[in-house]
């Protein structure tokens, strides 16, 4: 085998440009190197072995002018992704009866069963809980939690100011022996147990205690709004005289709760 024969061998398997472009030069070189020897082009060339032409051509190659046109990082890493989607739907293609129609029926039925059950039970939502205690600091009073209250409401921060009244109308049914000092009460629990003896405010009750939950442990943002709403209850239930015969009933007819842990 000839130099040019070999390298020539070697960049048959080269594909665009950087093939054309040293297929052509090998041309020109023969073609040269013939003439200059004063042959015709029809005489035995030279014979090289075939690992020598192989490297002249790897040397060919390795210059830049072949690869100014070649693919960035991200285009190679890009083409190698979808080249490794492709063969992985090619496989599910060849294991799915019916081949790649068949492996798009299958994928059509699972998205219609999944839309389905987003129709049908709607967004997963998770409402709050509390199961965290009321109070978490010190014993503090229901005048001090008032002030507290108050002194976020005037700094905007409306969360705390939330907080700080739910913990104060607590304290206050505390204070008036309408509710039991119980340890870890948590605010739906002093809720239940306030409507039972004040059952004309049950439902502002439960409003606030939510309203307590969803800025505590749900995440929400609370606004002056909801802060107004609780303040109202609050001086509502100063003013309201208990009912401590339905509060005796209920107490003899339903079981004692646990506090939260």
């Amino acid at each position: 085998m000839n130099l040019t024969g070999g390298v020539l061998t070697a960049a048959r398997a080269l594909p665009g440009a950087a093939g054309s472009a040293v297929r052509g030069l090998l041309g020109v070189t023969a073609r040269t190197g013939v003439l200059a020897a004063g042959g015709s082009g029809d005489e035995p060339p030279v014979t090289i072995p075939r690992d020598p032409a192989r490297e002249a051509a790897r040397r060919e190659l390795s210059k830049r002018m072949y690869h100014e046109n070649d693919p960035g990082l991200i285009q190679r890493a890009l083409n190698a992704f979808w080249d490794w989607v492709g063969h992985l739907l090619n496989t599910a293609a060849s294991a799915t009866p019916g081949g790649a129609l068949g492996l798009l029926v299958v994928v059509l039925a699972v998205v219609a069963v999944l839309a389905a059950m987003w129709w049908r039970l709607g967004t997963p939502r998770r409402p709050p809980v509390s199961t965290a205690t009321l109070f978490d600091d010190r014993p503090r009073s229901a005048a001090e939690h008032r002030a507290a209250s108050e002194a976020h409401a005037a700094q905007g921060h409306w969360n705390h100011a939330v907080q700080e009244r739910m913990r104060a109308i607590v304290r206050s049914l505390e204070e008036r022996a309408l509710l039991d000092a119980r340890p870890g009460r948590t605010a739906d629990e002093a809720a239940a147990e306030a409507g039972r003896t004040l059952p004309a405010h049950t439902d502002g009750l439960r409003s606030a205690a939510r309203e307590f939950d969803d800025v505590t442990y749900g995440g929400r943002r609370s606004d002056e709004q909801a802060y107004q709403r609780i303040a109202e209850l609050d001086r509502d239930l100063e003013r309201s005289r208990p009912d401590l015969a339905n509060r005796a009933t209920s107490t003899a007819h339903s079981p004692s709760q646990g506090a939260a842990e």
